[in-house]
């Protein structure tokens, strides 16, 4: 297993390195000069060079990169363009906000996901099963910004009963916190929980036609008490790999949904950047959302390995 992890942090470290350089080669594919944007049209030549120099775009790209790149194993992402302020610390910040929002919304789809998918598939021969895979086949039709919308005209709007938008720090009133942050949870977690429950009731019919389920159900043990002491491990491989997927989608999705309640997070900080223009923000941001999908399918893999004995046992 040691070996097994071994291989997936080599594979995580060169994922990473390459999606540096990718992110790094289409920011510096993107029109426009960083010193121009910030000193605008009437700025003189002399003024441009200066303050490209003061940038650091002057120089090569290949020193520019390895600049960039080295700084970011020390949280050093460089200084904006736009309001000369150190870019690690508002990733930072910005990042805890995002997480909160997307762990949220995860457990929200595994609380609907999970018991509905297990009572789908062990009802999929009843009316009440068959409605369930059909709900969950008209909230995966349902894109998370407009579940979002949705949720603001019912709760917000009509009921008056959640705050339609903002952010309120948990250090400041765990209430309002807590409040504020209902309908993005609901948003993303439906809407996510309707795909996962799909795929939940498809691993676990899988596991109920098995013969090793069958026998345990030859040996005196109920449907429902099979599946539990044998069959919910083995279906939790397939469905893993869909977590993990899942956790990507949510981690885009949020900064959508960010936007839609006022929620300060990387999403929204990364749209701030692009209509201001701050590319190496931009940059860093994107670079933020890239590492974090990998460190996912990372963790996805070292599931696996703690799932599935063969991959422990393998040399």
């Amino acid at each position: 297993m040691i070996l097994f992890l071994l291989k997936r942090v080599a594979v995580l470290l060169v994922s990473t390195a390459i999606a540096g350089v990718v992110v790094f080669a289409f920011m510096a594919l993107l029109p426009g000069d960083p010193a121009e944007v910030a000193l605008g049209v009437n700025a003189t030549p002399e003024a441009v060079a200066a303050l490209r120099e003061q940038f650091g775009t002057d120089r090569p790209p290949v020193a520019q990169f390895l600049d960039w790149f080295g700084g970011l194993a020390t949280g050093d992402f460089g200084t904006s363009y736009v309001t000369s302020t150190p870019i690690g610390p508002q990733i930072a910040d910005r990042l805890g906000v995002t997480a909160v929002l997307v762990i949220g919304g995860m457990l929200i789809a595994l609380v609907v996901a999970v018991p509905a998918g297990t009572f789908a598939a062990v009802h999929h021969r009843n009316p009440l099963g068959a409605a369930i895979s059909a709900f969950s086949q008209v909230g995966i039709a349902i894109p998370a910004f407009l579940a979002g919308i949705l949720l603001v005209f019912v709760f917000a709007v009509q009921a008056q009963v959640l705050p339609s938008g903002g952010y309120v720090p948990i250090s400041e009133d765990p209430g309002a916190w807590l409040r504020g942050l209902l309908l993005p949870w609901l948003s993303l977690g439906i809407v996510q929980g309707a795909v996962l429950t799909r795929y939940v009731r498809s691993a676990v019919l899988d596991v109920m036609r098995e013969d090793f389920l069958r026998t345990a159900r030859a040996k005196g043990r109920g449907r429902l008490g099979a599946l539990w002491r044998h069959g919910l491990r083995n279906a939790s491989i397939p469905v893993v790999t869909v977590l993990g997927l899942q956790l990507a989608t949510l981690l885009i999705g949020a900064v959508v949904v960010e936007r839609i309640f006022v929620i300060p997070g990387l999403g929204d900080l990364l749209l701030n950047g692009v209509a201001g223009r701050d590319l190496l923000l931009v940059q860093g941001v994107v670079m933020v959302l890239v590492v974090a999908v990998l460190v996912i399918n990372f963790v996805v893999d070292a599931a696996y390995a703690l799932l599935d004995p063969r991959l422990r046992g393998a040399r």
